[in-house]
């Protein structure tokens, strides 16, 4: 009888698509069959690109006149730890009762590279059709949606192409440019760092990332802070007033004076109270008077790099346990599909999306989250008009759209952990968020004119809470003020303190005369820029593409990080493990160990757009062309063969 064989990623994925197909056959050495299907897992990787010593014993060693290496044919190798796994594979694949083989693996570039390694290790039954099922969740609906709806394998092909390019680029990278660069800069390492050898490690990502981490340190270490002093007035009488902050203008009479450090400070104190002297007994007027309403949106739903960063943020942990705790809400079928870059649903998400919500206020017994509910119930929050709203959009959805919850896997969520509880809480509450109203505020921006002097405050009151609701744990922070539009950030909680009365800006008109109560100096400092902690770490590597200063090729390789949502997690470990950086286990602040910043300065000196995110996010950014078919893999593999020539060429005869 024809069989249908079906390989996922690991065991406890197997059983999941198990349980969907109603198979409840014993489970076999390494698979699951019952009268029409087979069952097979591969644990992770089963398959391995060969080290350079495979292809030839010399390579061994690590010496120039092997460099670089490139091979015109590529060997792989069964990872001998999972070789009984994969050899029951195999098997099953060339099976000849099978007729149809489904790749289930993980549904992403690696996930693809890891089946299509096994595929082209094992061979296959060749009259067996190839299909690929594609998940955005793990429940029993998805599956089985995703079995059914499975397309054949070749549509897969370019993602595929992408993988290997990507598994080659890295290989490629590493090994040459760590071999090239620890032979030529080797003992130059073990000196600074007072070791008797050492060997330098180079990646494609993880060396752009470090230069990120020493830029950044160095920055704040050679930065001088600098005093200034600002203005600010007190208006009206003594027992009700309001501060409001100078800020020169073109009819000031200190417009463009060299004793002004920036627009709204002096650089010396004595400046700032022979100013204030020039004011007294002046008669202040209301030149300005804005008033608005400011409606504010619920932010858009999580990807990995924003989750990993938020959970950073409130539970203090490293973005890749962030991934393993909402991976295993996954396979707990209690979320979606985390490694995704989209930040918004899909127009067919959104149309089932009751569903969805129907399955919370029925199976999650959270008394915060069912009081949400309730209100999202009694008050007829709309729940069926998403599509026209910016948490939907095809467009910015490339593999996967945003983590949700699915309203499903209730039966799991009490055996949980509790800081998984409350990681899934996080994304309950993001979620619940979109379907409450916009935050409303009254603002009020004032001007006031002392002889051509100008000086602004603004207030702004929440008067309803709409989406604040939800996540008013993530909104402590924003209370009523009264302070200057453009009030550096340093002095922004001082503001928030001094400047209470922000009912008295409701009753003024413009035009009044306004009494002065007193004008005095305030004390200000540059900051340096803060250090990188590893949630705002994961940001910074999606949005490399931004720091790029060249305006056309940011534009060109717009969308393109350093890495991807999969993998950045994982950089930043290895960084830590190979000591290069040192993360604070309390804070998660990240700082560059001597080593790193050793490293840092050798590759500064010898291949410098290795620490550049336009090299980095371009090659990002060109993998990306080879899985959307627009450019050939061959046209990939033509450009890294010349970057790496290129750059021998140049550091062998530098040196």
């Amino acid at each position: 009888m024809a069989k249908k064989l079906l390989i996922t990623e690991k065991p406890s994925v197997a059983m999941e698509f198990a349980k969907a197909l109603k198979i409840n056959s014993t489970r076999k050495n390494g698979y699951l069959e019952s009268e029409n299907w087979i069952i097979t897992w591969c644990v992770g990787h089963l398959v391995t690109m060969s080290y350079p010593e495979k292809y030839d014993e010399k390579l061994k060693f690590w010496r120039l006149d092997t460099l670089p290496f490139i091979p015109e044919e590529w060997k792989y190798e069964i990872i001998p730890a999972v070789e009984n796994q994969f050899n029951i594979v195999k098997e099953l694949l060339n099976r000849e009762d099978v007729e149809e083989i489904y790749n289930a693996g993980d549904s992403g570039r690696e996930g693809e590279y890891i089946q299509r390694l096994v595929f082209m290790m094992a061979k296959h039954n060749p009259n067996a059709v190839m299909k690929r099922v594609w998940i955005d969740s793990q429940t029993e609906e998805e599956i089985l949606r995703g079995i059914r709806d499975a397309k054949p394998l070749s549509e897969y092909d370019s993602l595929s192409d992408s993988a290997y390019l990507r598994a080659k680029e890295d290989y490629l990278i590493g090994i040459n440019f760590s071999r090239l660069l620890s032979i030529i800069y080797g003992k130059r390492l073990a000196n600074a760092i007072n070791e008797e050898k050492a060997s330098i490690s180079v990646g494609r990502v993880m060396t752009c990332v470090l230069g990120m981490i020493v830029s950044r340190e160095r920055e704040i270490r050679n930065f001088k802070k600098t005093k200034y002093y600002k203005i600010n007035g007190e208006f009206g009488n003594k027992e009700s007033f309001f501060k409001a902050e100078w800020k020169v203008n073109e009819k000031s009479n200190m417009f463009e004076s060299p004793k002004l450090y920036n627009e709204s400070g002096f650089k010396n104190k004595q400046d700032a109270e022979l100013f204030i002297k020039s004011l007294e007994n002046k008669i202040g007027i209301i030149t300005e008077l804005k008033k608005s309403n400011q409606k504010e949106n619920a932010p858009l739903l999580f990807n990995l790099a924003e989750i990993q960063n938020e959970c950073t943020k409130l539970f203090k942990i490293k973005p890749d346990e962030t991934l393993d705790i909402i991976q295993n809400l996954y396979e707990k079928k209690l979320v979606t599909y985390p490694r995704t870059d989209a930040r918004v649903l899909s127009k067919a998400v959104a149309k089932e999306i009751s569903k969805n919500l129907n399955g919370i206020v029925k199976g999650f017994k959270d008394e915060e989250i069912q009081g949400y509910l309730k209100k999202m119930i009694e008050e007829k929050y709309p729940t069926n008009n998403l599509e026209k709203t910016k948490y939907v959009n095809d467009s910015k959805i490339t593999d996967h759209y945003a983590i949700i919850p699915t309203g499903q896997g209730y039966e799991n969520y009490d055996k949980l952990p509790e800081l998984q509880k409350n990681i899934y809480k996080v994304i309950v509450k993001r979620f619940l968020a979109i379907f409450y109203p916009q935050a409303e505020y009254n603002k009020i921006n004032v001007t006031i004119n002392v002889e051509n002097e100008k000086f602004y405050a603004s207030g702004k009151v929440c008067t309803k809470k709409g989406f604040l609701e939800v996540l008013k744990s993530d909104n402590k922070d924003k209370k009523s003020t009264v302070s200057d539009e453009n009030v550096e950030s340093e002095s922004k909680n001082q503001e928030k303190d001094e400047n209470t009365n922000i009912e008295i800006l409701k009753d003024l008109k413009k035009g009044q005369n306004i009494e002065i109560n007193r004008f005095l100096t305030k004390d200000a400092e540059t900051s340096p820029p803060t250090r990188y902690n590893s949630g705002t770490l994961i940001l910074a590597m999606e949005n490399a593409g931004k720091l790029i200063e060249d305006e056309e090729l940011r534009e060109q390789i717009k969308g393109a990080g350093i890495g991807t949502s999969a993998t950045r997690g994982e950089i930043i470990k290895k960084l830590e493990k190979i000591k290069y950086i040192e993360i604070n286990q309390k804070t998660q602040i990240v700082t560059p160990s001597k080593k790193g910043e050793a490293i840092y300065d050798i590759v500064n000196n010898s291949m410098p757009d290795m620490l550049n995110p336009k090299l980095t996010a371009s090659w990002e950014k060109g993998l990306e062309m080879v899985a959307k078919k627009e450019i050939e893999p061959k046209i990939f593999m033509d450009k890294l063969d010349n970057y790496i020539n290129s750059k021998f060429d140049k550091l062998v005869i530098k040196n």
